[in-house]
């Protein structure tokens, strides 16, 4: 099956899927399958810092309540380690839009958006393009439903 096919497979299931959790998981961060790498292992600070996202490197790396998250420098692993609540996506790094919608999916780091001080992540480009019709709105659906969506 091709890519492109596989990618619309999956567009198609996030846009219809029901208020049920279509890719559960009981983790309260999201991480690969397999891993224990936070953000697919792009540097959370660089978000903040340089506006953009950047894989992190395993040479500057900390564990956090049982995650590891990568850094591309000492001087992002520093400022995560002084204060890792401020640099941590929102809802443990699962898509923002599914969460809204009362079930969780993974996110793609490309997919971001730093909102009130606070990092979003999401699904791909078109959940991320639905969240933005209503960022207040899918952030205060999100906030009711987190962490529950994790035991449904």
């Amino acid at each position: 099956m091709s890519r492109k096919l596989l990618a619309a497979f999956a567009i198609a299931f996030a846009a219809f899927a029901p208020a049920a959790p279509a890719f559960a998981d009981e983790r309260p961060v999201y991480t690969a399958p397999f891993s224990n790498v936070g953000v697919s292992g792009y540097d959370v600070v660089a978000y903040f810092a340089d506006g953009t996202p950047t894989r992190g490197s395993a040479e500057f790396r900390t564990t956090h309540q049982g995650v590891e998250y990568r850094f591309a420098s000492a001087q992002h692993l520093a400022a995560f380690q002084a204060n890792p609540a401020r640099y941590l996506p929102q809802y443990g790094g699962y898509c923002a839009w599914a969460v809204s919608q009362g079930y969780t999916a993974s996110a793609d780091p490309d997919n971001w958006r730093i909102v009130d001080g606070k990092l979003y992540l999401n699904y791909n480009t078109e959940i991320q393009r639905r969240w933005e019709q209503d960022i207040p709105g899918h952030i205060r659906n999100a906030n009711a439903n987190w962490p529950g969506v994790l035991s449904r």
